[in-house]
């Protein structure tokens, strides 16, 4: 077992002069993909699911606890240091059953409060994270939402100030931030203020995560990285990869003597396989670009 603590995992990379990829997954394949890509790279892996865009009576049953025993189970069997994260859940409870379900990391998804209830939440995710030894992610700022309409001015940069004073009252190990980056933008790029970066480091003295990977510039990674982001979550080019490859291989489906040769039998008339494979592909020159492939070796 090669399960590690994210911050850990996450004062490495920033010691190291490279990020860490958390790319998100939403059922077996995608969960797989994740982690064989990082195995084929040779990184340290952060696997795991997102509570923001799932069906909440779905996570609210069973849901939350199948997704965290794959990653748990996928996480015990590879030789990579890795950590397993819940992403974005909507609320303490989930944080909670998260924990108690094997996850080494967690976040609870309170942005858009006001300040001090983010802070409130985000000190009780702690105080019941640190007491098992996992690592707690928060935000400080919060991102627009493409999907949702917003524009790139519709967010909520995150002010150093405020941000050093979050961190003093939480007691949080990673900071994900606001500085430009933009959740669900599936065309074109966010704009990246390079300076609050700088100054969000020199606040706060935390790993820095970017959310909204998929349209964050790639011209810009290395000079977040140099000032202070350890980690990007990526997760909406992931599933329009593994959408498209899934369509393609439907649209035109082998000829075959059986159904079972097409649903599930990970073979190479699996339309799934497909769809693995595209995330893997998008997944290995990601984590050439955030420094990632090789430091696991």
């Amino acid at each position: 077992m090669t399960i590690r603590g994210m911050d850990v995992l996450l004062r490495e990379a920033l010691a190291g002069g490279y990020a860490l990829g958390y790319f998100e997954a939403w059922d077996q394949y995608s969960m797989e993909a994740t982690l064989e890509a990082a195995e084929q790279a040779g990184a340290p892996a952060i696997i795991g699911f997102g509570g923001a865009v799932v069906n909440q009576a779905w996570l609210d049953g069973d849901g939350l606890e199948e997704w965290a025993a794959l990653a748990r189970c996928l996480a015990e069997r590879t030789t990579l240091p890795v950590a397993v994260l819940c992403n974005e859940v909507k609320t303490f409870a989930h944080v909670v059953r998260a924990l108690r379900a094997g996850c080494n990391a967690v976040m609870l998804d309170t942005s858009s409060l006001p300040f001090g209830e983010n802070a409130a939440w985000t000190r009780r995710v702690v105080e019941v994270a640190h007491a098992v030894g996992a690592t707690v992610e928060a935000e400080i700022g919060h991102l627009p939402d493409a999907a949702a309409g917003d524009g790139i001015s519709d967010g909520l940069r995150t002010d150093p100030d405020q941000a050093a004073r979050f961190v003093e009252v939480t007691g949080v190990d990673a900071l994900a931030v606001s500085v430009g980056n933009t959740h669900n933008l599936a065309r074109g790029e966010s704009p990246v203020d390079l300076e609050l970066v700088a100054c969000l480091r020199d606040a706060t003295g935390l790993p820095l995560v970017i959310h909204g990977g998929t349209g964050f510039p790639n011209r810009a990674v290395e000079e977040v990285i140099a000032r202070g982001v350890a980690k990007f979550n990526v997760g909406t080019r992931l599933k329009q990869a593994y959408y498209d490859a899934m369509r393609a291989a439907l649209a035109q489906p082998p000829t075959v003597s059986s159904v079972h040769e097409l649903v599930g039998s990970r073979d190479v008339t699996d339309p799934l396989l497909s769809a693995k494979e595209a995330v893997i592909q998008q997944v290995l020159p990601l984590l050439a670009l955030y420094g990632a492939a090789g430091r696991a070796r």
